[in-house]
């Protein structure tokens, strides 16, 4: 027995997604599609997104923020896992990335759940606060350009309502946070954020070692 994170080995690994991994055909055919995209590793794990949707169904969220969106796996386990009036607003900045997550929105049946707003997601976080979408949402999603990210964090605090959730993926960015000489400036920022949130009396956090690192922050 151990009282830290069991180290997951491949074999390990496949044992989890084949007792746990619910994953439906479109779903699989979109891991399969963006497996051989040239950013494939941009796209998050599937028991991560399977682990996502499940947030949705607990918490009952109705209104989510997606910022960044890439050829669409998690927007499309959310918007799966939302009630028929769910809504995902979903910001990108690619429209040659996100025309593939169009294909398999329209492929699940999940279309008319996602409000895609193309253009620097700081532009779109700012123009829904302006538009009287300040705490609204029930769930935010952020992974996008690390360089902002405590500007996604601050933005999406302010959009969340009192009891949404963040939720923040790469937070362990491949183990780099831990080496101090890597000094890039998108591990930098990590560091600094996990920092930040470690001393935020404004959410109860939890850090959680699932694929490349997810932190869950609730807004008090």
């Amino acid at each position: 027995m151990t009282i830290k994170s069991i180290l997951v080995t491949d074999t390990l690994y496949d044992y989890i997604l084949s007792t746990s991994l619910r994953e439906s055909e479109v779903l699989k055919q979109l891991r399969a599609e963006t497996a051989r995209h040239t950013h494939s590793a941009m796209q998050i794990a599937p028991e991560q997104g399977q682990f996502m949707a499940l947030l949705v169904e607990l918490t009952g969220a109705k209104k989510i923020l997606e910022i960044g969106v890439f050829t669409g796996y998690s927007s499309t386990c959310l918007a799966l896992a939302l009630p028929p009036e769910g809504r995902i607003t979903a910001c990108d900045i690619s429209e040659e990335f996100t025309n593939v997550a169009r294909r398999y929105w329209i492929q699940a049946n999940v279309a008319d759940k996602i409000d895609l707003r193309l253009g620097p997601a700081l532009e779109t976080l700012n123009s829904l606060i302006a538009a009287g979408h300040a705490g609204s949402y029930d769930m935010a999603f952020i992974d996008a350009d690390k360089a902002n990210y405590d500007s996604y964090y601050e933005q999406s605090l302010a959009l969340l309502r009192t009891g949404g959730l963040l939720v923040i993926d790469n937070v362990l960015w491949n183990g780099q946070v831990v080496d101090p000489s890597i000094q890039d400036a998108d591990t930098v920022a990590i560091r600094r954020l996990n920092a930040k949130i470690h001393a935020d009396p404004r959410v109860t956090i939890s850090l959680l070692p699932i694929a490349d690192g997810l932190t869950l922050a609730l807004k008090r």
